[in-house]
């Protein structure tokens, strides 16, 4: 007999070579009818495959992202399948699942491939679906795998073999599709019911230019066509939200090619809406201890080459800057730490300083390669709300649950409430990755997963996910349209203080490195404003918006009474304009909905003679008749709400 502990901790005993198939149907016939893949000692199973020892298993279900993997993976295959009935001869690179759907990677030979194609391949993946075959698992020894491909004339594959150590290869096989693969895989083809080719592009063997271009097939499956059809939607949704066309349509920022590739221009709402955030973290910030620092946006390439940043962005950097003297070099920097942490060194520092909190809204720069860039989520010069904290080993639990609190209330004020926190770890089999000793190591991950629970965070561990110099904890956010990113992290690191020979005099007098957090709640903040956009669709809290109101006059009559409420608003720094345009009030209204302004306050006789005016709200309508009083208390207490929830 074995012992299955489960993800609840409850242990459970089987006899040798159980499945987790069986495992399931033990729990329930439902769970049995919805696990996919099993997590064995935090390795993906297929379910059909033994287990002959002691071990922790997690049944995956569609609601599980390795869920999703396993039956993303599978659909690649099915993917390949439907194109071997269709296109004989094809030759196969690699189908892997991504975050949304997978792809495959073929070459077609003589024949061609287009989106014309779609509908007759996902008819035909839907026809073998139903067919139930089974994913079946098979080791095979390397040379068994050369011959099978050499027959098959699969360069490709034969390719992919050569890296591979004898012992360690597997087939898979459903119906007459056979491919190298090491899983895992569904039970069967028919979870398969809703199925959609999404894009077709070409992709370099193994990504090298001087190899064949193939072609890559891009799809996505569902366990049910409902939720493809949501998902299609949900799509159709995301392109009326893309960041860079309501950017324009809003007038938040724009790109020139004069100015040069990845280097946005804030215009005036754009501004108003960054100066906003930095404003509010500022505020945040200043209450929790931290002060502000400059630094500039050149360093010497001493700097870099000591903190490490040279080596790892040296080649995504822009070209370095020489001066007249002879070897004397700068870069723009890639980073703010380095900057810091000689401002750390200005002076000695007594433990009883510590923590000593320094922040910085500091623009860096990386040479993205042209191909990369988009938008606001992948720039080259872009403002990291940074700070580092630098603090005793002891101090480490409480500051991190600070800078907790912190990303929490910025999540709160922005509306993102669907988030989980990934709690990266080094990998304790492989410790030679990561620089530090054991103690310190150990005191570090401990005081993040005591302070994430201590806060009640929804959390995940990711096992040799750390950075090499320590742990950290990755935010992620789920947006309105369900997609992920990740926003907000904080990170430990022992490496930079011994690089910079940092200390601090301890209660023993003698001298002590301080440990260094890295945290970033929004991270860049371009990305952070592209993400903003799309999750709230360009409606802002009202707080954060550009233009909380407009003035809307009935005629020209009413102008200077509409300049007069505008003036008082002004004065309780409520932010807006007149629309003193010759047009209509029906077009005015219009115009306003379109810009997104949260209030609409129309003047006119009636609103003049009782020092009134009539308020619409965006997307909702009419809220009557207010003083100018009544409706700044109102605004205000909206907007203290929002912030203070």
């Amino acid at each position: 007999m074995i012992n299955i502990t489960l993800p609840d901790g409850s242990v459970r005993e089987y006899e040798q070579g159980v499945t987790s198939y069986e495992i399931a149907q033990s729990i329930s016939e439902g769970l049995a009818r919805n696990v996919l893949a099993a997590k064995v000692n935090d390795v993906v199973w297929d379910l059909s495959r033994p287990i002959y020892e002691d071990a922790k298993v997690q049944l995956l279900t569609w609601n599980d992202d390795l869920g999703k993997n396993a039956f993303w993976h599978s659909s690649a295959h099915l993917l390949a399948e439907a194109l071997e009935e269709l296109y004989p001869g094809i030759k196969f690179g690699i189908g892997p699942p991504v975050e949304n759907g997978f792809y495959y990677d073929v070459d077609l030979g003589e024949q061609t491939f287009s989106q014309d194609d779609f509908a007759k391949v996902e008819q035909k993946m839907l026809e073998l679906a139903r067919n139930k075959s089974e994913f079946k698992r098979k080791e095979v020894s390397k040379a068994e795998a050369i011959e099978y491909f050499t027959q098959k004339g699969d360069e490709y594959k034969l390719d992919l073999i050569k890296d591979l150590e004898d012992g360690t290869i597997t087939f898979y096989t459903q119906g007459n599709f056979v491919d190298l693969c090491r899983g895992p895989h569904l039970p069967n083809t028919s979870f398969i019911k809703a199925a959609k080719l999404m894009n077709v592009a070409g992709a370099y063997w193994r990504g090298d230019e001087s190899r064949k271009q193939l072609t890559r097939i891009y799809g996505v499956t569902f366990p049910k066509q409902k939720e493809l059809t949501e998902y299609l939607e949900r799509l159709e949704e995301a392109k009326k939200r893309d960041h860079r066309k309501l950017g324009k349509e809003l007038e938040l920022f724009a790109f020139s090619e004069k100015v040069g590739a990845g280097l946005p221009l804030w215009l005036p709402k754009g501004t108003l809406l960054r100066e906003r955030l930095e404003q509010f973290m500022r505020k945040a910030q200043v209450k929790a201890g931290y002060q502000p620092v400059v630094t500039p946006h050149i360093g010497s390439k001493e700097l870099y080459v000591t903190s490490g940043h040279y080596a790892k962005y040296g080649a995504d950097s822009f070209q370095p800057i020489k001066t007249p003297n002879e070897g004397e070099e700068f870069f723009l920097k890639p980073m703010n730490c380095p900057h810091h942490c000689e401002i750390y060194k200005v002076k000695p520092r007594s433990y009883k300083e510590l923590p000593v909190r320094l922040a910085e809204f500091g623009t860096v720069y990386r040479y993205e390669q042209s191909g990369e860039l988009h938008g606001l989520t992948r720039v080259r010069g872009f403002t990291q709300d940074d700070a580092h904290i630098f603090c005793r080993p002891d101090q480490v639990k409480e500051e991190f649950t600070k800078v907790i609190d912190l990303v929490l209330y910025v999540f709160n004020a922005l509306g993102f409430e669907d988030y989980t926190a990934q709690i990266s770890l080094r990998d304790p089999e492989n410790k030679e990755k990561y620089i530090g000793g054991d103690e310190a190591w150990d005191k570090a991950e401990s005081a993040i997963i005591e302070a994430a629970a201590e806060k009640g965070l929804r959390t995940v561990t990711e096992l040799g996910e750390a950075a090499f110099y320590g742990p950290k904890l990755d935010f992620m956010v789920r947006d309105a349209l369900g997609r992920k990113w990740q926003l907000g992290t904080i990170q430990v690191d022992y490496q930079l203080p011994e690089r910079f020979q940092l200390e601090y005099i301890g209660a023993d007098n003698q001298k002590h490195r301080p440990v260094m957090i890295h945290r970033a709640p929004f991270g860049s903040l371009e990305r952070f404003v592209a993400v903003l956009i799309e999750h709230c669709g360009g409606n802002f809290p009202l707080w954060l918006s550009p233009e909380q109101f407009a003035i809307l006059p009935i005629s020209e009559k009413y102008h200077d009474f509409a300049q007069e409420v505008y003036n008082r608003l002004q004065v309780e720094d409520i932010r807006g304009f007149v629309d003193t345009r010759d047009e209509k009030i029906g077009r005015k209204i219009r115009d306003a909905e379109v810009r997104k302004v949260p209030f609409m306050l129309i003047v006119g006789e009636k609103e003049q003679e009782a020092d009134s005016v009539s308020v619409r709200k965006h997307g909702e309508g009419d809220l009557g008749t207010m003083t100018v009083g009544e409706f700044t208390g109102m605004f205000k207490e909206q907007v203290g709400a929002l912030l203070n929830n």
